[in-house]
């Protein structure tokens, strides 16, 4: 027998006949502020549970169904979470992550389509495959998370901390970035075609000093008041983006073509290697 106790009073909150946790089905269970830290729960199935301010850090998530579960304030800090479901195609059913602890968790391959992660700290999580579609990371704090071939097409990524973040060859379609901190991240591509993608996103006031930006496909998307200092754009596709009043102080835009680029009030004489059309020079 098994039986799954409270973090701080150690009350019972389950009892379960079985000797493992691996695999098991505790869909539906009220497993609020419950200690199952460095437990072996990979492949468990815990659908609709409330794991409110659960201590899971350390835990084997690996498979777990985690799908419409309650992990506001939960610590998940060093969990394996490879390829585990939190999202779905309805907010209603994804996972509820707000303000939970994340850092240095596993995610890759994870399913986090439409997740609420309200403040969530992700900080040095790996996510490299994984769908964020939808996802709602208001205010997350994501720094230095490894990324790579990571679809964030759609989610909410407003005021969140991105400084150092490793979000090679990943997909950043339609993704709202306002006010984020992309200092130092990494969004290149390492293919010339431009595999890393912020097509129509909302980058407006975002601080993208010294990013790596190289081969990104960037089109139509917004860059007004952006800190766009030392970024480097080399081979950038930014066809119908916005770089409204936009810091480009020592941005690098070799091999950028500029012709359909807005960017009125962007001292474009302080970037280097910017070829500025002849019509648009009164502009720099």
């Amino acid at each position: 027998m098994i039986l799954i106790k409270h973090k701080v009073t150690g009350a019972v909150l389950a009892e379960l006949g079985g000797t493992r946790l691996a695999g098991e089905d505790l869909r539906d269970m009220d497993l609020a502020g419950a200690d199952l830290s460095g437990q072996d729960l990979s492949g468990a199935n815990l659908e609709y549970s409330d794991l409110t301010g659960a201590d899971l850090s350390g835990a084997q998530l690996q498979g777990a169904n985690l799908v419409a579960a309650h992990l506001a304030g939960a610590s998940l800090r060093g969990a394996d979470l490879r390829r585990a479901r939190l999202g779905a195609d309805s907010p209603s059913r994804s996972a509820d992550l707000s303000r939970a602890d994340l850092s240095q968790a596993r995610l890759e391959g994870a399913d986090l389509r439409r997740v609420a992660a309200h403040g969530a700290n992700l900080r040095e999580a790996t996510l490299d495959g994984a769908d964020l579609r939808g996802a709602d990371f208001l205010g997350a704090d994501l720094t230095r998370i490894k990324a790579r071939k990571t679809l964030f097409i759609q989610a909410n990524l407003r005021e969140v901390n991105l400084e150092g973040a490793d979000l090679r060859d990943s997909h950043l379609n339609d993704a709202n970035l306002a006010k984020a901190n992309l200092s130092g991240a990494d969004l290149s591509s390492r293919y010339e075609d431009g595999f890393s993608v912020i097509n129509l996103a909302n980058l407006e006031g975002a601080d993208l000093s010294g990013a790596d930006l190289r081969n990104i496909s960037a089109q139509d998307t917004n860059l007004r008041n952006a800190n766009l200092t030392g970024v480097n754009f080399t081979s950038a596709v930014l066809g119908g983006s916005i770089l409204h009043r936009a810091n480009v102080t020592d941005a690098d835009f070799s091999a950028v073509e500029l012709a359909s680029v807005t960017m009125e009030f962007a001292n474009f004489s302080k970037a280097r290697n910017a070829s500025i059309p002849p019509y648009k020079k009164n502009l720099r």
